[in-house]
């Protein structure tokens, strides 16, 4: 193991012992690194010296190294956009950095079974990752999530258990019972998960320096991670400036943009989500508080958009062949509006991080261009189709 120290980045207090959560409530993570980058072929080797544990390569699935690529829509909205497409991760999202990173620890600790809540993305990620390394999983979701959408779970192997009662309490009695059972948790703002997000912001600055990087933000450990990154590199002398980071968030459900824009240090729970951009709507996000302080403390941005937007956005970015969640749509959706009211500049480069893959979520999605067709009129069919 590596030597390290973790800090609640809220309460400023400090554990030489791997722990989830401070004492005050919030989330903690590990005390910056600094280092270089190495000539290698995987992001992870490449970093080598800004990870807290180093990562178990037998284990990995292909995880990180995603594109960055250029989007037409950035000449219509007069910036350089580029699109870093976590899509392409071993199991869609980006989630599978976090849980590489996670695992790698949880095997040199000596842990037998992992787990984590969740009903998406790291639902399928931890049973994955749990499967390449022999480990078991215990998947915890909520008694409303759809037995269709746990299949792309079960498969793994791993044991998925439905829960009736408050999910919002599901997280902490997770973090209780996995320290009394030996289970290690690996949940959204999990320290180490938090560490493998700082890939993204490693690799967008290999390729360009951005002034701008849109986020879509949940339960706000995506956003800790980019932005860990981001500071790292600064405080290594890798790079000069730090990007503006941008957290969006769907208007149905924006606790911590809410609170930025309201001037409150603290979240409040947000009280009836409804939103299509189901996989960042959660209504009271264990690292909001972090990610607030972070806002304020650098100057950055919150925006909300709403589930229109969300949806042409989405479609517009199938029409560039990327074909997103929801969630990922909001990103392009928060660039418009904030290029048509100066707060992007025209000529900026902008990223937007594409959290996850569409394939995922295909209930609300329209047929699209689907017509029939006679054998015999297939020629005329075709004509009228172009």
């Amino acid at each position: 193991m590596r030597t390290w120290r973790l800090i609640c980045p809220v309460c400023g207090k400090t554990y030489d012992k791997l722990v989830q959560r401070c004492s005050c409530g919030e989330p903690v993570e590990f005390e910056h690194f600094k280092g270089e980058p190495y000539i290698a072929k995987t992001i992870w080797e490449r970093f080598w010296d800004f990870w807290p544990v180093e990562p178990e390569m037998e284990l990995s699935l292909g995880e990180g190294d995603t594109p960055l690529v250029k989007s037409k829509l950035g000449k219509e909205l007069g910036v350089k956009l580029y699109l870093k497409n976590e899509t392409v991760n071993p199991t869609w999202s980006f989630k599978d950095r976090g849980t590489f990173l996670s695992v790698s620890y949880a095997v040199k600790a000596g842990h037998k079974t992992v787990g984590t809540v969740s009903t998406g993305n790291m639902a399928a990620s931890v049973a994955a990752y749990a499967a390449r390394a022999g480990l078991n999983a215990k998947i915890l979701v909520s008694e409303s999530a759809s037995d269709e959408k746990l299949k792309a779970v079960s498969v793994y192997g791993a044991d998925v258990i439905k829960v009736r009662g408050d999910y919002g309490r599901l997280y902490f009695e997770s973090l209780k019972l996995g320290e009394k059972l030996g289970i290690y948790f690996i949940n959204s703002d999990n320290p180490f998960r938090v560490e493998g997000y700082k890939g993204i912001a490693f690799e967008i600055a290999e390729e360009l320096t951005p002034e701008y990087v849109l986020i879509p933000t949940s339960s706000g450990g995506l956003f800790r991670g980019i932005a860990k990154g981001f500071i790292e590199l600064k405080e290594s002398g890798l790079i000069e400036e730090l990007p503006t980071l941008i957290a969006v968030q769907a208007e149905g459900c924006s606790p911590i943009c809410r609170a930025f824009k309201e001037g409150k240090a603290r979240i409040e729970r947000f009280e009836n989500p409804k939103t299509v951009a189901k996989a960042i709507a959660n209504p009271y996000p264990p690292s909001g508080n972090a990610v607030l302080k972070l806002l304020h403390e650098f100057d950055w941005k919150c925006t909300t958009v709403d589930d229109d937007e969300i949806i042409e956005d989405q479609r517009e970015l199938a029409e560039e062949g990327l074909f997103v969640q929801p969630a990922s749509a909001t990103g392009i959706a928060a660039l418009k509006k904030l290029a048509k009211s100066g707060e992007i500049e025209e000529g900026a480069k902008v990223v937007s991080i594409l959290t996850g893959s569409g394939l995922k979520v295909l209930s609300h999605m329209p047929a699209g261009r689907i017509s029939n067709c006679l054998l015999e009129e297939l020629e005329n069919c075709i004509r009228s189709g172009s």
